[in-house]
């Protein structure tokens, strides 16, 4: 049984492989991912969402360059991801964003707890908009609240 810091250096090397079967057998059957992207609970949810980077980001590629060696309760580490956005990729309104030709390098960090030689818990931190920005995507103005309601939140003043 390997270590626990060994088990995410393995993920880690199945995950730049793409190897989605060989990344699943790192996690316990009932592991969940926690990411600004969304919750996928037990394999077979997290093999969608490595398969729907690897489908948007055929070079995706991690770097680790720096690791919390000293504790593995949580194994922190800061990562460095890269690819090329060439096929579709999912957004977070249901939609597809087909391939742009753009590259993306993302800094981001990482949290996994690991039982049995298993990870039960692996929540990655990254900011999406960095993400979306770089994929050629901006914020869109969403409707205002009623005015009675911005009244309701807008500080009194005190005579």
């Amino acid at each position: 049984m390997s270590s626990p810091w060994g088990v995410k250096h393995q993920l880690a090397d199945a995950i730049n492989a793409h190897d989605v079967n060989r990344a699943l057998e790192y996690f316990s059957p009932d592991a969940v991912v926690v990411s600004p992207s969304g919750v996928a609970e037990g394999r077979e949810q997290i093999a969608w969402l490595y398969e729907q980077l690897f489908k948007g980001f055929p070079d995706f590629t991690l770097t680790t360059w720096n690791e919390v060696s000293d504790t593995d309760a949580p194994m922190v580490a800061e990562w460095v991801a890269t690819g090329t956005h060439t096929g579709p990729f999912l957004l977070p309104d249901g939609s597809e964003l087909e391939g742009t030709g753009r590259r993306i390098t993302i800094r981001g960090a990482c949290a996994s707890f690991v039982e049995n030689g298993r990870i039960t818990t692996h929540r990655e931190y990254f900011d999406q908009l960095e993400m979306y920005t770089q994929l050629g995507l901006g914020l869109a103005r969403v409707e205002q609240a009623p005015s009675s309601y911005r009244e309701e939140l807008a500080p009194h003043t005190v005579s």
